[in-house]
């Protein structure tokens, strides 16, 4: 008993190596996860073929084709020998071949692999591609498809494989426009290394605008023109801290930075008062060069490393989101907010987290506190407060009293104090400079 997994190759049958060859000799039948491939032309006559085709038109999911293949084929490999051919090279995304492997092992089923020729090869010929030297990423297009963030270097050139659809071409293009720009050429490669090969570069918005698509169709696409991947900015920020590195940034630490990250802080949210985008996009760049000085700083001193820094967030924000990423159901964003508050005190051992930071200013931390303790503030009694306040004894307390009860009237509203305040502070300022403006107009005019 046992069971062989033969590749067939990318499609011409030229290409079956010497082993498949002589496989397919000495074989009687063959069991193929498809008919639809150039070799299965050219098998020997003598084999009698089987396929799994009918699968796909009575299953509507792929696991469960796969599912349905790996149990035929190892049931079969449990009493004689059984041969499964697969397109391509069997180790080389084949979730059947690897399902078979998995469940033959755990049976001692014997297991032998003949290899094949994969599209790799004949896209990399195609295009004169060099996958080591320059970094080539692999990518499924129906894994990428279903995803909202493409799990991509930009940096690096990238194949998308089995691109079999104009509905998956148009998922996997949404997913990629979250990395690259409408513009980023792509380039179409149809059925690589046989006569009908066709080669098509093609802006990305389009890429699911032109041509049929079909099991032989995979998409290159290059690396962006500059840096632009987390990966390079990180290497920046390591080479700075490094031996040969800039003697200024090497001699920063933890606390050194402190006030240059929160006056970094404080210059993003300027650009989101003002709206400026294309400066908010700098500002962006500058808060995450010192999330990375952080972390790079940590790594050298053995604190933690900036994976531990994504696990955690990423842990975080799958644990606190069971709506999204579990099975809860909710009917209203209280809902939502109820949840994680719940989910925050169990992560606390069941009590609420005290800690506020320090470093807040004092309107929004105030805010926070009464938000969390459900201070409510009377606003006649505020405005009341307000009247009183050139005849009280302690002007400041009374300030600070009346400020507090403001901030906690604004978390009671739904509003928050310190944009309010920012908000009407820069008209002020505006408002302030358009009259400084127009007296130098009058007085320049000797009015």
């Amino acid at each position: 008993m046992g069971i062989t997994i033969l590749g067939l190759g990318y499609g011409e049958p030229r290409t079956l190596t010497l082993e498949a060859r002589d496989a397919l000799e000495h074989a009687h039948e063959i069991f193929l996860r498809t008919r639809e491939h150039p070799t299965v032309a050219a098998l020997p006559a003598h084999l009698a073929i089987h396929s799994f085709d009918h699968l796909y038109e009575t299953l509507n999911r792929f696991d469960a084709i796969y599912a349905a293949i790996t149990e035929d084929i190892v049931a079969r490999g449990a009493a004689g020998d059984v041969l499964y051919a697969v397109p391509g090279h069997p180790l080389l995304g084949e979730q059947s071949a690897q399902q078979i492997l998995a469940q033959a092992r755990a049976k001692n089923i014997p297991t032998r692999i003949i290899v094949g020729t994969s599209f790799i090869d004949a896209v990399c010929a195609a295009l004169a591609l060099d996958p080591l030297a320059q970094g080539l990423q692999i990518a499924d297009a129906t894994e990428l498809a279903r995803r909202h963030f493409p799990p991509l270097d930009p940096d690096q050139p990238a194949l998308v494989a089995q691109l079999y659809s104009r509905a998956i071409a148009s998922d996997c293009k949404l997913t990629l426009l979250a990395l690259y720009p409408p513009e980023h050429p792509v380039t179409r490669v149809d059925a690589a290394g046989t006569v009908e090969q066709s080669i098509e570069a093609v802006p990305l918005a389009e890429l699911d605008h032109v041509g049929d698509f079909g099991l032989l169709t995979t998409l290159y696409v290059p690396p962006l023109p500059r840096p632009s991947s987390f990966n390079a900015l990180a290497e920046v920020v390591a080479h700075l801290r490094a031996p040969d590195g800039c003697p200024w940034d090497r001699a920063q630490t933890h606390q050194s930075l402190r006030k240059d990250f929160l006056e970094e802080c404080y210059e993003v949210l300027e650009t989101l008062d003002a709206k400026d985008i294309p400066h908010l996009r700098e500002e962006l760049g500058d808060l995450l060069l010192h999330i990375l000085l952080q972390a790079q700083m940590a790594s050298e001193a053995g604190e933690f490393s900036l994976s531990d820094v994504f696990a955690q967030i990423v842990e975080k924000l799958t644990r606190r989101h069971p709506h999204v990423f579990g099975d809860v159901k909710v009917n209203s964003t209280a809902e939502i907010i109820e949840n994680w508050q719940r989910i925050k005190r169990a992560e606390n051992g069941g009590k609420p987290r005290a800690i506020l930071p320090r470093a807040l200013p004092a309107l929004a931390r105030a805010q926070k506190i009464a938000r969390r303790d459900k201070v409510k503030a009377n606003v006649r009694e505020i405005a009341a407060r307000v009247t009183r306040l050139p005849r009280a004894r302690n002007r400041e307390r009374m300030l600070g009293e009346i400020l507090f009860a403001l901030a906690a009237y604004a978390a009671d509203k739904g509003v928050d104090a310190e944009s309010a305040l920012r908000a009407v502070t820069r008209r002020a300022l505006e408002r302030g400079k358009a009259r400084r403006n127009a007296d130098l107009t009058d007085s320049q005019n000797g009015v």
